[in-house]
């Protein structure tokens, strides 16, 4: 018998989504996919000619397991500048992505029967991480009421003495919200009284709209940022996911536990990977500011379109690059004599009848909502804003 923990995984729906609408554009169907989180920005050029230039000067061997030092020193640099966070090399280990950082930081902490307490509507990944590593994932419902972000109160009722980490990802996916400075310090306050670990998921950090802006737990104060792993990476800011770097920044004993285990597991990160992401942090960064005002325009039309629409109703995205939006409306209504009953149901019937697809809440804890990726064109963007509005418009 196959290991009964592996069994019990089920794949990503984000990924499938994404592979079922790239299989079908491969059979010529004119799909249009609001599914990838995956910017559609090229990586920037002086990013992609360091990589040639490390290739050349034969960076192509094993570094490190947790990162060159050279990498790990531009980290530091980028933290103290962006976060006003303070870390020696020997506290971050580079690893093959940030979902696999926080695989890491997981495998790291806990224990069977640990609990880790994960508000909803989440990444998929996160509660399928913790069950791969002995844990058991709480669940806290929220609401859009209320942003879609836990509360003190939703704080207290879940929390038991078996509670050893709080995920925190903010901007989120796949709400799109933010938490505020008032809001991080009551999570921390809470955290560090029940000596509660955070992990921050903070791989949006640099995709803000409006008025917001992004703070890091950790940067609240010292006990703060010793419970703290920051988790972050280059894939949605630099346009760098097939690249596939990550990190994390956390106390010394915990970043050595991480090293280790990594070690263990996949050796080391890529090498021309490690080098076009110092040039990443270190280079200008004008280009990270090209692609967040591309993606703003994109999310304010997306969201003027779906609040115009019958049925549909969603809050405005504060950072990251997706709408959460509410079906809840469409539950009852037929399309060609089928019945809606949840978000897989209505995403199923868009697929097949306005080829768009986007991705079912039910994966991320929400059944009665959907996500959209504003991660592509505009072209598309109106295109399959057109097709969703025909599809809602025909429901009776």
């Amino acid at each position: 018998m196959l290991s009964r923990k592996a069994l019990k995984i089920s794949a990503s729906p984000t990924l499938v989504i994404d592979s079922k609408a790239k299989e079908m554009k491969s059979q010529g169907i004119d799909v249009i996919s609001f599914g990838a989180g995956e910017p559609d920005f090229d990586t920037p050029l002086h990013i992609r000619e360091a990589a040639f230039k490390a290739i050349n000067e034969g960076h192509t061997r094993y570094t490190p397991a947790a990162g060159t030092p050279a990498l790990k020193k531009a980290i530091c640099e980028k933290l103290k500048r962006d976060n006003s966070l303070e870390y020696s090399p020997a506290q971050i280990v580079v690893s093959n992505g940030a979902k696999h950082s926080l695989s890491n930081t997981l495998a790291a902490l806990l224990n069977p029967g640990d609990e880790v307490m994960i508000p909803a509507p989440y990444w998929v990944s996160y509660p399928e991480m913790v069950s791969l590593n002995d844990g058991i994932p709480v669940i806290i419902d929220t609401g859009a009421d209320q942003d879609f972000k836990v509360t003190l109160s939703d704080l207290e009722k879940s929390y038991s003495s078996k509670c050893k980490a709080f995920m925190l990802n903010s901007p989120s996916n796949p709400t799109g919200q933010i938490y505020s400075e008032a809001e991080l310090k009551m999570i921390a306050e809470f955290c560090c009284n029940h000596n509660i670990y955070i992990v921050a998921d903070e791989i949006y950090e640099n995709l803000i709209y409006g008025d917001y802006r992004h703070v890091s737990i950790a940067s609240l104060n010292e006990k703060t940022k010793d419970l703290t792993i920051v988790v972050n990476g280059v894939s949605k800011s630099y346009a760098m996911t097939g690249w596939r770097i990550g990190y994390t920044a956390s106390a010394p004993d915990l970043a050595a536990v991480m090293s280790n285990f990594q070690s263990q597991v996949t050796s080391c990160p890529n090498s021309i990977s490690q080098a076009a992401t110092i040039t990443a942090l270190s280079g200008p960064q004008e280009c990270v500011e090209e692609m967040r005002l591309a993606f703003e325009e994109r999310n304010n039309y997306m969201h003027e379109r779906i609040q115009a629409m019958p049925y549909l109703d969603a809050l405005k995205s504060h950072g990251a690059f997706y709408i959460f939006a509410d079906i809840t409306k469409t539950a009852g209504k037929k399309f060609n004599n089928e019945s809606i009953d949840g978000s897989d149901s209505f995403s199923a019937f868009l697929l097949e009848n306005q080829k768009v697809a986007v991705v079912p809440g039910t994966g991320f804890g929400a059944p009665n909502y959907i996500r959209l990726s504003f991660a592509t064109s505009m072209e598309n963007i109106v295109e399959g804003m057109n097709r969703i509005e025909e599809f809602v418009r025909e429901l009776r």
